[in-house]
């Protein structure tokens, strides 16, 4: 059985700032290309049986710059919506509410269309996603790679491992990384974490 590859995407001047990012579309910082580019050696090499990503145009970019064949864009994999707090820093958010915390308290609802959402609606997509890897893996034609979001990809490790989606607190996501789940003795584990070349 193969392995599930976690691809975070590079910079954009919004990771780079801090601001909460999901429905605006950013491209690419060039240091975020160069860091996508930096993964090929990483992901170059393997046989995958699936290889998704989220619709917005920094995953996908980071999928064609790391060489990741035959991509799917997935909107499951979208990252967290933030609603109102969409381009927001954690730091100005605690200056009106100063004991804010993403896992257990949401956020506010954004413009229409961008209700924003909470961990268990996180943790609701990303066990869709997951029913999808376990398919794939027990195809046995390979490993399976995700190319998404901080948040997303830390609540979906969670769902991995058995843990309720706001455990995701626990996983902290570089930007320009490659992180592989894998098994042992039949049970999920962290085999690698937050690698670059």
């Amino acid at each position: 059985m193969g392995d599930l590859l976690l691809v975070r995407h590079g910079e954009t001047e919004w990771s780079r700032s801090g601001q909460h990012t999901s429905w605006t579309d950013l491209p690419l910082t060039a240091h975020g290309e160069e860091q996508a580019k930096s993964l090929a050696p990483l992901l170059t090499g393997r046989t995958y049986a699936r290889a998704l990503a989220s619709p917005l145009s920094r995953a996908l970019r980071t999928a064609e710059l790391a060489g990741i064949p035959g991509v799917v864009a997935d909107p499951d994999l979208h990252e967290w919506d933030y609603g109102g707090y969409e381009g927001v820093t954690t730091a100005e958010i605690h200056r009106t509410r100063p004991d804010w915390d993403l896992w257990t308290d949401g956020v506010p609802p954004g413009p229409e269309g961008h209700p924003g959402e909470s961990p268990e609606e996180i943790g609701a997509r990303a066990d869709r996603v997951l029913a999808r890897v376990d398919a794939a893996l027990a195809e046995g034609a390979g490993d399976v790679v995700l190319v998404a979001h901080a948040h997303f990809l830390r609540v979906l490790t969670a769902r991995r491992l058995g843990l309720p989606p706001a455990e995701g607190r626990l996983f902290q996501l570089a930007t320009g990384t490659v992180s592989r789940l894998s098994t042992e003795h039949d049970r999920p584990v962290i085999a690698e974490w937050n690698v670059r070349p």
